[in-house]
């Protein structure tokens, strides 16, 4: 049994490295994976007064990207057969044949174990436990609850705002200012996934998620969580600079780039249309990193 156990794993793993590389990174969802990075090296670089070494920081990212790139996998393996009834992902390596159901499985919980292997002896165990919880609820949590109720974005909303706290605890404890970072992150999700929730509500209705678009075709619950998001966003924004954690540099370029994304989001939805929507979710693109470029300037000045 041993024998053919291992077997069947060397197998597994010799037909994963016979795969181009492009496979493995678009299951790993590169563009989540990316702002998850920069939000997080974002929480670590406020914490930090050089009193951590560079190198922690090194070993958070490297456990993150592995551990998150590896929920993205297990994203794919569970959504497989709904991705194959959606347009926008339709062509994703599964639905397209291109690795197989038991390949993706393995290769996302592999590296789920490898990311958290990385934290828990290079960093800490509070980053480890931060971590594996976002990786875990976005797997076990968020993604089952898409075909269930439309308060799947606010749950999901929880572990894409994790990455800041866990930059942050990296560095042996965690602030009121790092939790600020959490609800930014929290609020921003909302408009920004809405917005693609309204823009794609039939090609979701085929998939069968109960997205707020979806269940409730009028729109009136989605503008309000919308408007809602948007100035709570705004609010959380400038309570940095009222905790003292930022200066008035960040604080005029806040207020400007939460007019902005305010402004969108008002237009959308009143206007009710798909370029609108597209209008708010170029806006909420532009908003985050810019905002976190503010926090980095008024840090360093």
């Amino acid at each position: 049994m041993k024998v053919k156990m291992l077997k069947a794993n060397t197998i597994q793993t010799n037909f994963l490295m016979q795969l181009p590389i492009s496979t493995y990174i678009q299951l790993t969802k590169p563009r989540i994976l990316m702002m998850v990075l920069i939000t997080a090296t974002m929480g670590y670089f406020l914490a930090n007064n050089n009193e951590t070494p560079v190198v922690t920081l090194v070993y958070t990212l490297c456990g993150m990207a592995l551990a998150v790139g590896g929920s993205g996998a297990l994203n794919h393996y569970i959504e497989r057969e709904t991705d194959k009834k959606m347009r926008r992902t339709a062509n994703r390596p599964l639905p397209q044949g291109v690795i197989s159901p038991g390949q993706a499985l393995f290769f996302g919980t592999t590296l789920i174990i490898a990311g958290t292997l990385v934290l828990f002896f290079l960093v800490n165990i509070m980053t480890t436990s931060l971590v594996l919880l976002a990786a875990l609820s976005y797997v076990l949590v968020y993604t089952p609850l898409k075909k269930i109720t439309w308060w799947n974005t606010f749950i999901g909303a929880i572990p894409g705002a994790i990455p800041p706290v866990a930059g942050w605890s990296a560095t042996g404890a965690i602030t009121i200012e790092a939790w600020l970072l959490f609800a930014i992150l929290f609020a921003w999700q909302h408009p920004h996934f809405y917005a693609i929730a309204w823009m794609y509500r039939e090609d979701y209705a085929r998939g069968g998620f109960k997205m707020l678009p979806v269940v409730e075709p009028d729109g009136k619950r989605t503008f309000r969580q919308v408007i809602f998001y948007t100035l709570a966003m705004i609010a959380v924004s400038v309570w940095l600079f009222i905790e003292g954690q930022m200066g008035y540099v960040y604080l005029g370029g806040a207020i400007l780039l939460g007019a902005f994304f305010l402004h969108k989001a008002v237009v959308f939805c009143l206007g009710k249309q798909n370029s609108q929507a597209k209008e708010l979710l170029k806006a909420s693109i532009i908003y985050l990193p810019i905002l976190l470029v503010l926090i980095c300037m008024d840090k360093l000045l």
